[in-house]
């Protein structure tokens, strides 16, 4: 698939995930890692605007540190975003965190790494044209020579409004009106 298309439909998928971790269904959204991936959300400042930004973002959990790449490369929004401003949240399946992320992309594990989010990713590397389990060094390095990888350190855990599953509320009203109407029907 060409790049602007994928981008495009990686656009619409994010902004269905990010609704689906605002509603509280993060989890779902990570129940069968081998087919839709391993799945956080990553809240950043944006480096023009300053608003809060939350993007889906495939990652793997190594060693206690969350890492993801720019698949896109160096020109991703949130990407640059992060460059600009290091604080940020992670919103994972077990919890919220306040960490710090930094580009990590000349480190000697870069390609043991970078592999091991692709396998996290599920279906989003095979729409790439990226079968990671299987994939030789080198052409692995050739295929991702222009992503960037981060690594994120989760400093504290987060709590209040604001985090993942700040529009659960939708469900117990949802309910509601449901058998509001099944009553008055």
């Amino acid at each position: 698939m060409e790049p602007a298309r994928l981008r495009l439909l990686f656009r619409g998928v994010n902004r269905f995930m990010v609704a689906l971790w605002r509603l509280g269904l993060g989890g779902w959204v990570n129940a069968w890692p081998a087919l839709g991936g391993r799945v956080m959300v990553l809240v950043h400042v944006g480096r023009r605007s300053g608003l809060r930004r939350r993007t889906p973002l495939n990652y793997a959990l190594v060693e206690g540190d969350v890492y993801c790449t720019a698949g896109f490369g160096p020109g991703s929004d949130w990407y640059r975003n992060v460059l600009a401003s290091p604080g940020v949240e992670v919103w994972l399946p077990d919890g919220w965190w306040a960490g710090t992320a930094r580009d990590v992309s000349d480190s000697a594990q870069r390609l043991a790494l970078v592999r091991q989010v692709l396998v996290a990713s599920g279906f989003a590397a095979r729409v790439a044209g990226i079968r990671p389990r299987t994939i030789a060094d080198g052409e692995l390095a050739r295929r991702t020579a222009g992503y960037r990888l981060l690594r994120i350190e989760c400093t504290h855990a987060l709590t209040g409004p604001g985090g993942p599953g700040d529009r659960a509320w939708v469900w117990p009203l949802a309910a509601l009106v449901l058998c509001a109407l099944l009553l008055l029907g």
